[in-house]
């Protein structure tokens, strides 16, 4: 483990916020569990559109890319979500 890292290890036990430097890295693994858990469902997700996309290309279910209309389709989402000034 990199000095700089147990040193944060080491003042947070010398801080009274810990018991341990057990208790440190636990509770380090318990948030790194949770922050990855939501990468791979992230990474799922992504993967399940790019899939659908793949297909429907392959399927011949595509538009020609219009730039002013997926303009336009942002500004009218927009203008529907902001509270008028």
């Amino acid at each position: 483990m990199p000095t700089d890292m147990a040193a944060l290890i080491k003042d947070a036990v010398a801080g009274g916020g810990y018991a341990s430097s057990s208790e440190v890295i636990r509770e380090a693994m318990r948030d790194w569990k949770v922050k990855r858990a939501l990468q791979i469902q992230e990474f799922a997700s992504l993967k399940a559109d790019l899939d659908k996309g793949l297909a429907d290309l392959a399927a011949g279910r595509t538009k020609d890319f219009d730039l002013k209309r997926v303009v336009k389709r942002g500004r009218k989402l927009l203008a529907s979500r902001s509270p008028s000034v």
